[in-house]
């Protein structure tokens, strides 16, 4: 199976585009007033993106992973193979995951109270604040290597796949960059060292899906995405519920969660049946 040149900018754009923001997080926690209604919005974006990825998983790329490995291998073998990819999704993220010490581990975000008291610190705490903005950067540069690799993944299925799955992907970026920002802001005064900390820290998400293109594209056939479908579907729902779903609670209502959630498959699926 082929990928022609303008497939693979288009996909690496859109994987870039959602990778860096990052930094809008980091332009927020300068310029917006912490508050109810931002917190609010925040949950339902969260919930929404949620939603958005647990429907183009289990909606999109697993039947299309089940359909052709089960006419490649038959059934049951090859629907179970699909299974089996989708697990080795769910473990791949979560050994990641659990790599990375819960402090600076990504989906335990602080609240908003926190950072409001981070003006605060002291000196020695101030250089502790620096070094967890730090920790926060490079846990998230490594949290966001598999999120590239579904980003790119979900572009070689189609645009109606690759939009939407950056959207998502792009808004629950948004609160790393905050957490990235602020406690290098209050460490070191500096506005744009912290932004362009958030910011870069998003790279590694077309890092990784390049590294990921470079390493399968040898030998890319059209079984082999079938799995490859299957294992991003797998990185995308431990994503949502072991990450986007308790961050989204940090900063909202649980009802503001159902809702974002439940609104976000609902909207996919319905802009799944236009495209």
């Amino acid at each position: 199976m082929s990928v022609s040149l303008h497939q693979f900018w288009i996909v690496m754009g859109l994987t870039t585009i959602a990778g860096l923001a990052t930094g809008i997080g980091g332009l927020l926690a300068f310029f917006s007033r912490p508050g109810k209604d931002n917190g609010r919005f925040l949950s339902a974006s969260l919930g929404f993106s949620g939603g958005v990825m647990v429907f183009i998983s289990l909606a999109e790329l697993m039947p299309e992973a089940r359909h052709a490995l089960v006419g490649e291998y038959g059934s049951p073998h090859g629907g179970l193979l699909a299974m089996l990819a989708l697990a080795a999704g769910m473990v791949i993220t979560a050994v990641i995951d659990k790599m990375i010490p819960e402090v600076e581990n990504p989906h335990h975000v602080r609240s908003e109270e926190e950072f409001n008291h981070a003006g605060d610190a002291s000196e020695d705490e101030r250089r502790k604040l620096g070094r967890s903005g730090l920790m926060f950067a490079l846990a998230i540069g490594i949290h966001n290597f598999p999120e590239g690799l579904a980003t790119f993944a979900g572009g070689l299925s189609g645009m109606d796949v690759a939009l939407p799955l950056t959207c998502a992907i792009a808004l629950h970026n948004i609160p790393e960059g905050i957490a990235i920002a602020v406690p290098i802001f209050y460490a070191t005064g500096n506005r744009k060292k912290a932004f362009m900390y958030s910011l870069f820290s998003g790279l590694a998400e077309p890092v990784g899906a390049l590294i990921g293109f470079l390493i399968l594209m040898p030998f890319l056939s059209a079984t082999l995405l079938a799995i490859l479908f299957a294992i991003v579907a797998g990185i995308m729902i431990y994503i949502t519920f072991d990450e986007l779903l308790p961050m989204a609670e940090t900063y909202g209502q649980h009802h503001i969660v159902l809702a974002g959630l439940l609104l976000g498959m609902l909207g996919m699926g319905a802009v799944m049946e236009f495209m």
